[in-house]
């Protein structure tokens, strides 16, 4: 029995030095350097108690951010159940369903300043977008035939973190359908024929069946889109560049560090945002998790 433990560790010992090394060091120095001033040029630090986060809470552009973080939570439902619908479809033994998982997952697998050049020329003022909305405002008679949509979706501070939110899930629903297609395969193909048996219909059958044997999973997958959520940053800056009100926590934390030099303001936003995401997943684990 001690033989099979020593065993265990040792095969757990290099992910655990490297979350030491990539993971817990940094965000154990992150927070040192939130209660200090540091010097780029020198490194020296000094103690300033809680100047950095007094800072941030004075300011108004870090108000800003993180109500645009938060805002972008609003992503997370929609994401996570239509990555399960289409998990569902794509899990029956059909021809061609092989074909159609690939395409779902293509987004995943591109890079994202890619996807970015592409999505920014689509919701441009003469992009795709505009001429769709225009051809069915044509098709249904709610447009002149002259007259053509010149909506500047990333550029209108009232609908760019819309579209933001947009390219996120056109990005990640193939990442969470793939997780949910794992799930769903783990499920015993007994259970749902004998409820067919009984006389159960589909709804009956997703509802009672898939929905409660996939709950693991689908903690794991709201928890990670809420923490995808809070920390989004490159979509931003690909996009927009934190322009038209898409001003992010993260965005902030990488221009205090990066723009301005201000180390010990940006630690302590990005300690505020550590915490938001622990306090996220804390509640999820307690109202979705397993009780015992």
């Amino acid at each position: 029995m001690k033989n099979s433990n020593l065993l265990a560790y040792f095969f757990l010992a290099p992910a655990l030095i490297l979350m030491g090394i990539f993971v817990f060091w940094p965000v154990g120095f992150n927070t040192y350097l939130a209660f200090h001033d540091y010097e780029i040029a020198g490194g020296a630090t000094t103690w300033n108690n809680f100047a950095n986060f007094k800072h941030i809470w004075e300011e108004e552009l870090f108000h800003q951010a993180v109500k645009n973080s938060l805002l972008f939570l609003l992503v997370v439902p929609p994401i996570q159940l239509f990555s399960l619908l289409i998990a569902k479809l794509v899990n029956n033994k059909l021809p061609g369903m092989t074909f159609f998982r690939a395409v779902y997952y293509i987004p995943v697998i591109t890079a994202i300043s890619i996807a970015g050049v592409v999505w920014s020329f689509v919701l441009n003022y003469t992009g795709m977008l505009n001429a769709i909305l225009s051809s069915i405002g044509h098709m249904f008679f709610l447009l002149p035939e002259t007259t053509m949509l010149e909506i500047d979706w990333l550029g209108n501070p009232h609908i760019a973190m819309y579209s933001i939110m947009l390219f996120t899930f056109w990005k990640g629903l193939g990442y969470y359908m793939v997780l949910y297609l794992a799930g769903l395969q783990g499920i015993p193909s007994e259970v749902e024929e004998a409820a067919i048996l009984d006389g159960a219909n589909a709804w009956d059958r997703f509802w009672k069946i898939t929905v409660p044997m996939m709950k693991p999973t689908i903690l794991l997958c709201t928890m990670l889109s809420t923490i995808g959520a809070l920390k989004v940053f490159q979509e931003v800056v690909v996009l927009t560049s934190g322009k038209a009100e898409t001003y992010t926590a993260l965005f902030y934390v990488y221009d205090q560090a990066f723009k301005n030099f201000n180390f010990g303001v940006s630690a302590a936003a990005g300690l505020v945002v550590t915490f938001f995401c622990v306090l996220l997943a804390a509640l999820q684990f307690r109202f979705f998790g397993e009780k015992q």
